[in-house]
């Protein structure tokens, strides 16, 4: 098994701005297994979320050190290669997790929702991001949106540095806008909010029950996440908010054993690729989030079509897709998933279901080869 990686950049047609700063372009590495003439293709790239951080030079290298170990394994079965997945941090399991199940699937011939048992005909609407900003930037935004694709599903970041007067003034002009647009088409909409962890409990009890009032459909993420487990655990537990949204987890949850932890506090959790070190063990989580009766959320970072489209794989399993930050660039080399308004569906193509967009990189050989 040959491993390739490449670096490339993903830029914002609009920078996100969060509780933690703004995002206007990253760097991405995509990376590649090669066996028996089939390419299995992955991504990964670095995140910060307050209380962990990975570059993705760091990511690229551990991912370089690992490739003497690969010339002799076959990327089947994965179990074989777990002693060596185990040994990398989680966003650059990420890429060559995600690598090795696209090979699976195009040796397989069929998606990867197939070869799991999943129904992925239906489509859902994925959420799409309004980011922190002044009252007349986030509606612009939001404007923007509905002029790009008819969204249904509106998250609105919250945590503004300018304070909790600065999160109350986009509620209501955002809830405002939602309900203008009602009344004109008729459509149903839903206003989901995401503080990023920018409240502390007084600050996030406060916001909660205005939160309810503006039918608001889902809390995500109000306090920031702790290093420590019992004392993350600890803070979710002592909000006990006094509204009927669902509070989910985000920053606070990268694997099962944190679903398992935070499972008695929220009522759903934000499985993103990155953070769970790919599709094993985030396809384990959502499984399991649905036995313990958790909603789950499927979400991204500033990442391309690869990482989305992978990701749309899990959709049959998801309530609230959060799968946008593909449909913000400017130079997306790939192509997925599947979007009829913003009904997002799996891929349907072999593996993740995702294909390089013709001349994207100067050499689709060297950026894709057999299989892509």
């Amino acid at each position: 098994m040959d491993l390739q990686l490449r670096r490339f950049p993903l830029t914002k047609a609009v920078p996100l701005a969060i509780s933690r700063g703004t995002t206007a372009s990253v760097e991405h590495l995509l990376v590649e297994v090669i066996h028996d003439g089939i390419r299995g293709i992955g991504e990964t790239g670095g995140f910060d979320t307050g209380h962990r951080r990975y570059d993705t030079a760091e990511l690229e290298a551990e991912l370089a050190a690992l490739r003497p170990h690969l010339s002799g394994p076959a990327p089947q079965p994965m179990q074989c290669l777990e002693p060596l997945l185990a040994q990398l941090s989680p966003p650059a399991r990420c890429g060559l997790d995600l690598a090795l199940h696209d090979w699976l699937g195009k040796r397989s011939g069929m998606p990867l929702h197939h070869l799991w048992g999943l129904d992925g005909s239906r489509g859902s609407a994925t959420s799409v991001t309004l980011g922190l900003g002044t009252v007349d930037e986030v509606l612009a935004r939001l404007e923007r949106w509905w002029e790009q694709l008819p969204a249904t599903r509106i998250k609105l970041k919250l945590g503004s540095p300018e304070g909790l007067e600065h999160d109350r003034s986009l509620v209501e002009a955002v809830s405002g806008a939602l309900e203008a647009r009602r009344q004109r088409l008729g459509q149903n909409l839903e206003l989901q909010v995401d503080a990023n962890g920018g409240w502390d409990s007084d600050g996030a009890r406060a916001m909660a029950q205005l939160l309810a009032v503006h039918d608001v459909v889902l809390l995500e993420q109000p306090l920031a996440a702790l290093e420590d487990p019992e004392a993350d655990c600890a803070a979710f537990a002592s909000l006990d908010l006094d509204c009927p949204m669902p509070l989910v987890a985000d920053e606070s949850c990268w694997n099962l054993q944190d679903l398992l932890r935070l499972a008695p506090y929220v009522d759903g959790v934000n499985i993103k690729l990155l953070k769970s070190g790919g599709l094993s063990e985030a396809l384990l989580m959502a499984r399991t989030a649905r036995r313990l009766g958790l909603e789950v959320m499927v979400g991204c970072y500033s990442d391309s079509a690869l990482l989305n489209g992978a990701a749309a794989q899990l959709l049959p399993l998801v309530r609230w897709p959060d799968l946008d930050s593909h449909l913000n660039l400017v130079d997306d080399p790939f192509e997925a998933p599947p979007l009829e308004g913003d009904q997002l569906r799996a891929g349907s193509g072999p593996g993740l279901g995702v294909s390089l967009r013709p001349g994207a990189w100067p050499s689709a050989s060297a950026a894709g080869g057999p299989g892509c």
